[in-house]
C-alpha cells in the first residue's frame, strides 16, 4: 500500500500521508502505526503505543468476564413414589437455585413399571411448577427422554412479569417423547 490515511494518537486526522512516511513520524513520535480499518481506500492507519492498547485489551476483557454472572443449569431428581415432605423440600431448593439466577432442571426417574404411568410423574411436576411459580417461569415443558420425565424453569428477572408467567406456566403441556431411548 503506497499511501495511508493517518489519525495521531488522540483520533485526529493527520491526513494522507506515504507509508514510509507515516511509519517515519510514528518512530519519531515513539509509536507503533497499527492498521484500523484496512479494508477502505486509502488504509487508515494509527499512532499508538500497541503494546499498552493490547494490555488495555485484555484488562477490558478481563473486567468483563468477572462481572458476568454464567446461569448454571440444576438437577433436581425424584421418583414418582416421593413423598410430599420430601418434594416440598426438593421445591424449597430450587426456590433457592431460582432465587440465585440458575436454571432448574426438575427430573421424575421411572424404574420398572413405573413407566406404565407417566401421569404420575406429570403431577408431581404440575406441583413443581405450581410452588415455583412465583420466582420461575417453564422454558421447556415436559419431556419424556428415555425413563426420565423432565420440565426445564427459568428464573423470572422483573417482578412485574412473575403474574403473567405465573398463569402460562401453570398449564403444563402432555409429555411428548423424545428419540433417545436409554440411560
Amino acid at each position: 500500500m503506497p499511501q495511508v490515511r493517518v489519525l495521531d494518537e488522540d483520533g485526529n486526522q493527520l491526513g494522507v500521508l506515504p507509508t514510509h512516511e507515516a511509519l517515519r513520524q510514528a518512530q519519531e513520535r515513539g509509536l507503533d502505526l497499527v492498521e484500523v480499518a484496512p479494508t477502505s481506500a486509502p488504509p487508515v492507519c494509527k499512532y499508538l503505543n500497541y503494546g499498552q492498547y493490547k494490555y488495555e485489551l485484555q484488562k477490558k476483557e478481563k473486567d468483563s468476564k468477572k462481572r458476568q454472572k454464567t446461569a448454571d443449569l440444576k438437577e433436581l431428581r425424584c421418583t414418582p413414589k416421593i413423598g410430599e415432605a420430601d418434594l416440598q423440600t426438593k421445591i424449597r431448593q430450587a426456590h433457592k437455585f431460582l432465587s440465585a439466577g440458575d436454571r432448574v432442571k426438575f427430573s421424575v426417574k421411572f424404574r420398572g413399571r413405573e413407566m406404565t404411568h407417566p401421569e404420575i410423574g406429570q403431577g408431581i411436576l404440575t406441583r413443581v411448577v405450581e410452588g415455583l411459580s412465583d420466582v420461575s417461569q417453564l422454558e421447556r415443558p415436559p419431556l419424556l427422554e428415555g425413563r426420565f420425565l423432565s420440565i426445564q424453569l427459568l428464573a423470572l428477572a422483573k417482578p412485574k412479569a412473575r403474574e403473567a408467567s405465573a398463569a402460562s406456566s401453570a398449564t403444563l403441556a402432555e409429555p411428548t417423547t423424545s428419540s433417545s431411548e436409554g440411560e
